[in-house]
C-alpha cells in the first residue's frame, strides 16, 4: 500500500513545485511520508502522509481515493485537508482547533506535515531573515507565529518524539521564544 501511496502521489503532483523555489512538490509528502514512517509502521497511516495534499491541491477527488486506497486512508488525507474557500486565518484557526479532539493517527500526520514545512521555513530564513514572509499569501511574520506556535501547543501530547522537539527548535530558531 505505501509504494502504491507514493506512485500515486506522485503522478498527481507531478509538474508542481514547492512554494517560492524550484524544488518538486512530491519531496515534501516523500519527506512528510518519511517522518511518519519513523514514528508508526502503520501503513494505511504512512500511505496517508504520502497522499496528504492530493485532495487539497490536485484534482485527486475523495471518492478516486477511496477507491484506489480505502476509507480509512481517504479519512486520514481528509482531516489533513483545508477549505481553500475559507480565508488563510480561517483555515489555520480550524487546524488549530481540530487538534483538539484529532486522532493520534491524525496527530503524526500533522506533525510531520508541519514539521517539514518548518524545516524548509528555517532554511529559507537563514538565508532571507524575514523577507521569507513575503513569498506566502498572509504575509505578516506574527500571523504565521501565532499558527506555528497553536501547531506546537495542539501537539503537545506527541511532546516524547523526537519529530516534536525538532519542530520546538526550529519555532524557536524562526520566530523566537
Amino acid at each position: 500500500m505505501v509504494k502504491k501511496a507514493a506512485k500515486f502521489a506522485e503522478k498527481a503532483h507531478a509538474g508542481m513545485l514547492r512554494k517560492g523555489g524550484n524544488m518538486p512538490y512530491i519531496y515534501h509528502p516523500m519527506e512528510v511520508a518519511l517522518l511518519v514512517s519513523r514514528m508508526t509502521k502503520d501503513e494505511h497511516v504512512i500511505a496517508a502522509a504520502y497522499l496528504h495534499d492530493v485532495l487539497e491541491d490536485t484534482a485527486v477527488t475523495a471518492e478516486e481515493l477511496a477507491g484506489q486506497f480505502g476509507e480509512r486512508v481517504l479519512m486520514l488525507v481528509q482531516a489533513e485537508t483545508e477549505d481553500k474557500s475559507l480565508t488563510w486565518e480561517e483555515r489555520k484557526g480550524h487546524t488549530i482547533r481540530h487538534l483538539e479532539q484529532a486522532s493520534f493517527e491524525v496527530k503524526l500526520l500533522t506533525l510531520a506535515d508541519k514539521l517539514s514545512n518548518m524545516r524548509s521555513t528555517a532554511r529559507d530564513y537563514l538565508v532571507m531573515g524575514d523577507e521569507i514572509w513575503s513569498r506566502f499569501n498572509e504575509k505578516r511574520r506574527a500571523s504565521h507565529k501565532w499558527y506555528a506556535r497553536g501547531i506546537l501547543d495542539g501537539l503537545s501530547d506527541l511532546a516524547e518524539y523526537p519529530a516534536y522537539q525538532e519542530y520546538k527548535d526550529l519555532y524557536e530558531f524562526v520566530f523566537g521564544a
